[in-house]
Order: structure tokens, then sequence, then C-alpha cells
């Protein structure tokens, strides 16, 4: 497989599970407006999602369209980061991982614009529009929760806490990105975190709440090694276009 195809395939496999993550908060939003917000969001992750794996799919040239990608490979096959898989857990937890990932998806996206393969930079010019509202939204419920009551603070620091540790992975180099990053289509995933750092730190002092120590992190994810949450997940996400094979509207 050509480095181009597994970074484009990272890239919609972090945009398809986290899309599918926040569709779970359907109906269960605490409030009506958040309930259409979340939806919205999962939605763009969703468009994002499937420009990239439909790339990936003419890239690997092996007859993969965007559906068979999402629908018909198993866990070990995906190649998202740990962060997007893991469950929603409460609200607080829900907005940390959010504010994280778009945090990085929109510096992501922002550096490949300039990306020499213009596909790609063309989906990135799209996809960082709604990343800057993703993480503008997940900014305001942030602070609005660390700087709450003692019981928002508590639980949203909780939620820094968690997840925090599954951040290191998004910025982690291997052999793909270096081969990348030298031919000029792709960033250096180091080159990403101070900016990175630069856009969470604020929000997570404003919001009164500890930014967590560097300590050792998890990872895998962008080798197929995942969480046992992801196995669940494509379950409930899969069933539906495995059950009946080839089925249209």
């Amino acid at each position: 497989m050509s480095d181009l195809f597994e970074f484009v395939l990272r890239l919609g496999d972090d945009a398809l599970v986290a899309a599918q993550r926040l569709a779970e908060w359907t109906t269960r939003a605490p409030e009506m407006e958040e309930d259409v917000a979340l939806a919205n969001i999962a939605l763009d992750q969703l468009g994002a999602a499937r420009l990239l794996l439909t790339y990936a799919g003419e890239l690997e040239g092996a007859g993969r369209d965007e559906d068979a990608l999402a629908y018909l490979r198993d866990d070990r096959e995906f190649r998202n980061c740990l962060l997007v898989e893991l469950p929603n857990g409460d609200f607080a937890v829900t907005m940390a991982k959010l504010l994280f990932l778009a945090a990085y998806q929109r510096i992501q996206y922002d550096r490949l614009v300039a990306s020499s393969d213009e596909r790609l930079a063309a989906i990135a010019a799209k996809a960082r529009k709604e990343s800057a509202y993703h993480l503008d939204h997940a900014t305001v419920w942030v602070k609005r929760l660390g700087d709450g009551t003692d019981q928002s603070h508590r639980r949203m620091q909780a939620a820094v806490d968690q997840i925090w540790p599954y951040t290191g992975e998004l910025f982690a180099a291997d052999e793909v990105t270096a081969r990348l990053d030298e031919q000029g289509v792709v960033p250096a995933p180091a080159t990403l975190r101070d900016e990175w750092l630069g856009t969470v730190e604020p929000v997570l002092t404003e919001a009164t709440l500890t930014r967590p120590t560097d300590d050792w992190g998890p990872a895998g994810g962008r080798d197929g090694v995942h969480t046992e949450h992801l196995g669940f997940l494509l379950a409930e996400f899969q069933v539906l276009h495995r059950a009946h094979p080839g089925a249209s509207w």
C-alpha cells in the first residue's frame, strides 16, 4: 500500500469513528439545541470521512469504495487514533474529546491545504472550516463547565485527566509520515503539537482547569491495535450493511 493511502485512511477513520460516537448523543444531549449541534458535528465528520475514504479507495486501486472501507473492514484494519473510539462517557468527557480532536483536526487541515497533493489539499480546505466550528463549540462548553459549579468543574477536570493521555498518539511520527513529510505531502506530526498546545492550553486556563502532565500515553491505533471499544462500535455500525450485502435504496 502507498504511504498516501495509509495517511488518508488514518484521517478518514478518525472522522468516521468520531462521527459514530457523536451520533450516539442523538436524543440524549443535555438540551435540545445541543442535540441538534452534536448531530450536525457528527454529520460534518461523516462528510469528511466520505471524501477521505473515497480518495483512499482510489489510491488503493483495489476496487473498494467508501462503503466497502467503512463497512467491510474488521477492527484490526482500522487506522483511527484511540481517542475517537473511547466511549462518550458523560457530557464532560465528550467535550474534552471534541476539544482535543477538533484542535488537532483544524491544525492538521490548515497545514494540508498547502499539500503538494491537490486532492488532499482540496479536501482539507473544506474540512478545516467545519473543524473551526467544532473547536469553537467545544471551547464554549469546556469553559462553561470548568468555570461553573463545583460539580461541573470536578467532572470537567476528571474528563480532561482521562482523555489527555490519548492525545500523545496524535503527534507520534512513523516511517509513513516521515516519507510524506520529505515529499511535502503532509506535515510531520510533531510539528503540530506546539500549535495544538497553544490552542488548548488557554482554553483550559480560562476554564480554571489544570493541564495534566505528559506522562506515558497509550498508542497503537495507527497500526490497527485498538481498545475493546472499537469492536463493539463497529458491530453496531456495520450490522445492517453486513446483514444485507449489496442492498441499495
